[in-house]
């Protein structure tokens, strides 16, 4: 009796050896996986940044020129950008991404005495995206954020080439900022002109990533101060 219960413990027992050491296989078995999939992330984190010694192309945008003009009773805009998008831009744009821009131009007037007064403020939305279907570029125009109005009611254009849609984006043609009439005389005004891409419209991972790398900052700003004498 006695050899039979030293048998059933040295049974027990190596029962509870094995038992551990396939736990600890099965955890070394998870560390291994866990360890190859930070790997992983690792390493395609690292192949996503560009090294020092190979700068990427930055994405760039200015206001090159600027002037107003009178045309029958309206005081008209006309603008003209350098828009230079980079290579990780253009290759989300070439994915199907749509891009967002914005331009922007405020009227203000000036008074010593108080705040200045703000005349009019006026706005163009832009959403260029790629149809790979057809390979043609689409660019649709809006007063309104296209994306909280849809494309229903904006104007839309097709282009050949990504130049081209770029080119109707950078140029500002007879925009009409407000009546003549609504400038006093003998007054001093400041035109505040901006142009940004609408980051807020991007996919989440783009806002995040935009906040963080040049090829994604585009924004600029130009003012422009006149008398009310302007274009006479």
């Amino acid at each position: 009796m006695s050899w039979v219960n030293m048998t059933v413990f040295i049974t027990h027992c190596w029962k509870s050896v094995q038992f551990k050491l396939n736990g600890m296989a099965r955890t070394s078995l998870w560390l291994r996986s866990l360890c190859w999939c930070v790997w992983s992330v690792c390493a395609v984190f690292a192949a996503s940044i560009p090294g020092h010694a190979q700068t990427p192309p930055v994405s760039q945008v200015e206001v090159s020129e600027l002037r107003l003009e009178r045309s029958e009773g309206a005081l008209l805009l006309q603008s003209t950008l350098r828009l230079d998008l980079s290579h990780a831009v253009e290759e989300a744009l070439q994915k199907g991404m749509p891009l967002y821009f914005v331009t922007e131009a405020e009227l203000v007037r000036d008074r010593w005495y108080w705040y200045d007064k703000k005349i009019n403020t006026i706005a163009r939305h832009y959403r260029l995206a790629y149809q790979p279907l057809t390979r043609m570029w689409r660019l649709n125009v809006s007063r309104e954020p296209i994306g909280a109005v849809g494309l229903a009611s904006s104007l839309s254009q097709t282009f050949e080439t990504l130049p081209e849609a770029l080119a109707a984006i950078r140029r500002t043609v007879n925009w009409k900022l407000t009546d003549v009439s609504e400038l006093g005389s003998d007054n001093k005004y400041t035109l505040i002109f901006k142009f940004r891409l609408d980051v807020s419209q991007l996919p989440r991972p783009f806002q995040m990533m935009a906040g963080s790398q040049s090829e994604w900052n585009l924004s600029t700003q130009k003012t422009l101060r006149f008398s009310s004498e302007v274009g006479r």
